[in-house]
């Protein structure tokens, strides 16, 4: 079994992994790392929670200039919450090469985000709208650039962001390697691949089990406007001890 050490990565992010408790990489951290530290352009298809930011995070902190002072990594995400949580564990992974990250994204004051920027960070993890108000203030510069990820692009072309997302790649002037990873491949992310990629590398992993065997699944088929009532009704009729509640956005459980 391969484990991190194999990859041609330094010392500083292997022992970062294993003080995050990751000794072996997952598929598609296993096959997407390689790829990505060749510096070749890339499409991983996977679902959530297979390990994909460590796949581009290894690689991209692998080859961060710490000589250099402006943001060489881009990152982004279609939610703040994602966005947080990919900036928390690409600073674990590049902790002790001293690599920072810091997230932008809307609903956080600008100005604490500017304040931030102005430390100098190497990477930047950043929901669409929020990264093009920076840019348009000139307190992001995409000219060092050397590596973007787009991250859940299917869920980001779901939210509207693919306008947003041309004009982001639109403005970065020099040539860079993009690594993109969505669950699904849907037409228009496809065009997207074509006009901006360099003959990407298409890596794609199954998960081995979709659900556990003593799970039911149930669905029921609304409305938009019904979707909180039909909720509110279910947690009155079945009263579980314990739920969790998934919304794509955080209006969503907030109605």
């Amino acid at each position: 079994m391969i484990a991190f050490k194999d990859f041609n990565i330094g010392e500083e992010i292997v022992k970062a992994l294993s003080n995050m408790g990751f000794e072996n990489p997952t598929p598609i951290q296993e096959k997407a790392i390689p790829v990505a530290l060749e510096g070749r352009d890339m499409i991983g298809q996977a679902q959530t929670g297979t390990g994909k930011t460590t796949a581009f995070g290894v690689p991209m902190i692998e080859k961060m200039d710490m000589s250099q002072s402006k943001v060489q990594g881009l990152v982004i995400a279609p939610t703040r919450e994602l966005a947080i949580q990919v900036g928390e564990e690409l600073n674990r992974i590049g902790q002790n090469k001293g690599v920072r990250t810091v997230p932008v994204y809307g609903g956080q004051d600008i100005q604490r985000q500017i304040k931030a920027l102005k430390k100098r960070p190497q990477i930047v993890v950043a929901t669409p709208g929020r990264l093009l108000d920076h840019i348009r203030r000139k307190t992001i510069r995409l000219d060092e650039i050397h590596t973007l990820v787009l991250d859940e692009a299917d869920e980001m072309l779901n939210m509207g962001f693919i306008e947003d997302i041309e004009a982001i790649m639109a403005e970065i002037p020099s040539k860079y390697q993009t690594l993109l990873f969505s669950a699904t491949m849907p037409k228009r992310i496809q065009n997207l691949a074509e006009r901006f990629m360099d003959q990407p590398e298409v890596i794609r992993t199954k998960s081995k089990q979709l659900t556990v065997e003593n799970i039911e699944q149930f669905y029921l088929e609304v409305k938009e406007p019904q979707k909180f009532d039909v909720l509110c009704k279910l947690l009155d009729i079945e009263s579980p001890e314990l739920a969790i509640i998934f919304g794509r956005t955080k209006s969503v459980l907030t109605n």
